[in-house]
């Protein structure tokens, strides 16, 4: 990760089709494509390598999730479950549509934690949805059975956990909907982009017409296109579309790569006293994006975080400071500042997020030290690498 350090010929041969066909738009202009259909080329790999019926290409991750949030018929009023620890997407996603976001507590697997999601479930409550957090699984099966209890959605924001797996699965693909971002620094990239993948004919062909402003892309004259519906400009340019058909079909490629040097690493902190990893669950497999693990208190974590930066190790992420991927640091929601008035049916159905007590996520994130797993690393590089961290982890352990 991410998929922009192996650019190549294959990403040049795709933009090449485009630029000398002229085409930019995914849509139209038949006649002057020769032949190429990047975008549609895409969705078709996605369904493919995700094992799923339907995919839609949008123009971001966070489009993606609207979509796909706008698709499934979740609007104002309707609680969408997450977690605390994410990135501001999901949460301005969720307000897009006029929705409430009810933030719960994370566990050691950095995701959802589902008895804090159970008690969450109200009468308004419409979508659960986890976030796999650098590349891995929520507990898919715990969070299926709550909904299913309450007969509700379970969306997969996946966007950091391409290629990774629950149960066979390839995430995103357990749910009724998933999304991905392909933006420059996901496993793979469009440069920008994002995708909404399910097996819901239904909410497939709502996210196709919505992405594209209520067209229903039915016959070859645009102009004549009809609309069922009123819908937004979410659409994906054929030049980002090529670059990702390019690196969708290297993902197995990138996945072997992140998990080898990932196993040099985690080897290496593994003889070290002090240091747990991040829980997986059963039945899941990482993407190896980055490797996550526990110190023993804040303190200690601060510590070393210090010593890693001074032993020259970039890359290392403590989210418990950061002010797009945890709530501690999320005034702008807290305060609900946005540059027109927000609706007052969702200013009094918020909860208070000034108030709210996640301290059982601060424990787990105080904690948690993540550090980016490269593809363009040398063998002698990534070791080189795990030695400079063990050398500062041993300076505060």
């Amino acid at each position: 990760m991410p998929g922009f350090e192996f650019f190549g010929d294959l990403e040049r041969k795709h933009l090449n089709d485009v630029l000398e066909s002229g085409v930019l738009m995914r849509y139209g202009f038949d006649g002057m494509r020769n032949g190429h259909w990047k975008a549609r080329e895409l969705e078709q790999a996605l369904c493919r390598r995700m094992e799923v019926s339907h995919a839609q290409l949008v123009s971001s991750g966070t489009a993606a999730l609207t979509v796909a949030l706008a698709s499934a018929g979740v609007g104002a009023g309707d609680e969408v479950i997450m977690p605390v620890f994410t990135f501001v997407a999901s949460f301005e996603a969720v307000l897009s549509v006029g929705a409430i976001p009810v933030l719960m507590d994370i566990d050691e697997t950095l995701t959802l934690n589902p008895k804090a999601v159970e008690k969450a479930v109200t009468p308004k409550t419409r979508v659960i949805m986890p976030v796999h957090m650098c590349g891995s699984s929520a507990r898919l099966s715990e969070l299926k059975a709550i909904c299913d209890k309450h007969n509700l959605l379970l969306l997969e924001d996946a966007c950091q956990a391409i290629g990774a797996t629950y149960n066979g699965k390839p995430l995103g693909s357990y749910g009724d909907l998933g999304c991905f971002s392909f933006d420059y620094v996901k496993t793979i990239t469009c440069g920008e982009g994002g995708a909404i993948i399910t097996n819901n004919a239904d909410y497939a062909r709502n996210a196709d017409h919505y992405s594209d402003h209520g067209h229903d892309h039915i016959g070859k004259d645009r102009g004549a296109e009809s609309h069922p519906f009123m819908g937004y400009n979410y659409r994906i340019s054929e030049l980002h579309a090529a670059v990702g058909l390019a690196q969708i079909g290297r993902l197995d490629e990138f996945l072997s790569i992140q998990q080898q040097h990932s196993g040099v690493l985690r080897k290496a902190l593994e003889s070290i006293p002090g240091i747990r990893f991040r829980e997986v669950p059963e039945g899941a497999e990482e993407n190896y994006s980055f490797l996550s693990f526990f110190l023993p208190d804040e303190a200690t974590t601060r510590a070393a975080h210090k010593a890693l930066t001074e032993e020259g190790v970039d890359g290392c992420f403590y989210w418990f400071d950061n002010n797009w991927h945890y709530i501690k640091k999320w005034e702008h929601l807290k305060k609900l500042k946005t540059l027109g008035k927000v609706s007052e049916e969702v200013r009094a159905a918020m909860p208070d997020y000034e108030k709210a007590d996640f301290s059982a996520s601060d424990a787990v994130m105080g904690r948690t030290i993540s550090v980016l797993i490269k593809l363009g690393w040398s063998r002698e590089e990534v070791e080189q690498r795990a030695e400079n961290m063990v050398k500062a982890l041993k300076k505060v352990l």
